[in-house]
């Protein structure tokens, strides 16, 4: 059965995703963040994305109290643990080093939303790919962590970036929002996948992507006519398989 996703449906403010949110500890997008804030079912931040939460929202940070913050805590700061804590915010601290803060909070995520029995299309982390490159490559495995935790689609976004792990099957990519920028990439982090594609410049005919061997960076989309609309992307691969594409920056 092929699975079916619009990416950047969740950046629309007319977008029709029902989400849940996780804020992970970088830089916040404004912008992002109060059009997703708005959308989402769940809001949680991992450990020290409540210090950017809070200082992002000074003026009206009543409006944007997260469900719960968990984590080790040793990156929220008191000021800010306290200023929730006393808002009613339910602080998990989940002390596992074997697992990272962002993999931590998605579990008790999933959890909830279960617990509360929400009707939700996707989790929807904002940060988690711009800064340290070994943190970047964390974001990417607690991925990996989440296709055995629940059969939602979990997508990353910071920036002009998104990152989506594909399960082993078929999909069908929509990527006409007009938010879409120009590049787009299947990277086989994991393992090599036999992948076919259609919908893209550059597609795979049934090719194997391995490091060392083939990866489709620096791709771009099938070109169509003036005013036509541009087609979705299809993918089936047998091994898990980042998908990453362009967000317009500013609506360029």
């Amino acid at each position: 059965m092929e699975e079916e996703l619009t990416p950047l449906d969740c950046l629309l403010p007319s977008g029709t995703q029902r989400i849940c949110l996780i804020i992970l500890n970088q830089p916040l997008n404004k912008d992002y963040l109060n059009i997703l804030w708005r959308k989402a079912l769940l809001k949680a931040c991992a450990d020290g994305a409540a210090n950017h939460l809070y200082s992002s929202t000074a003026g009206d940070r009543d409006s944007f109290l997260p469900d719960y913050i968990s984590g080790d805590f040793d990156s929220i700061t008191a000021e800010v643990k306290a200023f929730y804590a006393d808002k009613g915010c339910n602080l998990i601290e989940t002390a596992d080093q074997d697992l990272t803060d962002f993999t931590k909070c998605v579990a008790i995520m999933v959890g909830e939303i279960q617990r509360r029995h929400l009707q939700v299309d996707a989790i929807v982390t904002l940060g988690g790919l711009a800064g340290r490159f070994d943190q970047t490559m964390a974001s990417v495995e607690t991925l990996h962590h989440a296709l055995s935790m629940t059969p939602l689609p979990m997508l990353i976004l910071q920036g002009t970036s998104l990152v989506h792990l594909l399960r082993p099957g078929s999909h069908r990519l929509e990527v006409n929002t007009g938010l879409e920028g120009d590049w787009c990439s299947l990277i086989p982090v994991g393992g090599a996948s036999q992948t076919t594609t259609t919908g893209m410049k550059w597609n795979l005919n049934n090719q194997v992507l391995q490091f060392g061997k083939l990866v489709s960076t620096s791709n771009t989309y099938e070109p169509v006519g003036p005013g036509n609309p541009r087609k979705p992307v299809t993918v089936t691969t047998d091994q898990p398989l980042l998908w990453s594409m362009g967000i317009c920056e500013d609506g360029q």
